[in-house]
């Protein structure tokens, strides 16, 4: 599951506001900005922000995954 880390690290990439990826990701504003200051949202919310960020060409790196630098983070992906 994206952290809230990891979703304001996807808008820095990718140079988004919070308000291009509540647009990309069919959400309100508030509710991203909610979801990036650590409170409680509904786990499709979530799903919606990956879905935004991974159809923008990013990956999301999870704890346990392989990377290597080691732990979470967010990454371009390769084509």
């Amino acid at each position: 599951m994206m952290s809230p880390d990891q979703c304001r690290a996807a808008r820095a990439l990718l140079g988004w506001s919070a308000q291009d990826l509540a647009s990309a990701a069919g959400l309100g504003l508030a509710t991203v900005k909610r979801f990036e200051s650590g409170q409680l949202v509904q786990t499709v919310t979530v799903q919606a922000l990956r879905n935004a960020v991974e159809a923008a060409g990013l990956v999301l790196i999870y704890p346990g995954d392989r990377s290597p630098s080691g732990g979470e983070g967010v990454r371009r992906a390769t084509k």
